[in-house]
């Protein structure tokens, strides 16, 4: 029997409706972390918070169950080993996150509107609402 491989994952907001992953964006695609240490991943998180990012909670979950989610949303993915290089976040975080919290929890995602004129979206709206859409699956 195979065991499977467990790995610690960076969370936003873990356990609530409005859970996010967190990814780095390079060379125009989004990857996840998979850190084979806890304490790395632990590094990493307060890392992150160093640089005014939103504090992750860091989880134990099974790899495969991450490669399985990054083949449906078309991410890629990377696996820190645990005696590997020190890994440090990029210097320059998003604004704005995919899933940030909406101010009113009352609202579901079905109830937000999209504005009402014809002009065409931005790139980064279009990206937004691709986002928001995606957290629905």
């Amino acid at each position: 029997m195979i065991t499977p491989m467990r790995v610690f994952v960076l969370l936003f907001n873990a356990r609530t409706e409005n859970e996010g992953i967190h990814t780095i964006h390079q060379a125009g695609r989004d990857k996840i972390l998979m850190f084979e240490s806890q304490d790395d991943a632990e590094r990493f998180a307060l890392q992150l918070e160093a640089q005014d990012f939103l504090v992750p909670t860091v989880e134990a979950m099974d790899a495969e169950e991450i490669k399985g989610f990054c083949e449906s949303a078309n991410y890629d993915w990377e696996i820190v080993p645990a005696d590997g290089a020190l890994v440090i976040p990029p210097e320059i975080n998003v604004e704005e996150t995919n899933w940030q919290a909406d101010e009113d929890e009352n609202i579901s995602p079905s109830d937000q509107t999209l504005p009402a004129d014809d002009s065409q979206f931005s790139d980064s709206e279009l990206d937004s609402i691709r986002s928001k859409l995606e957290g629905l699956l």
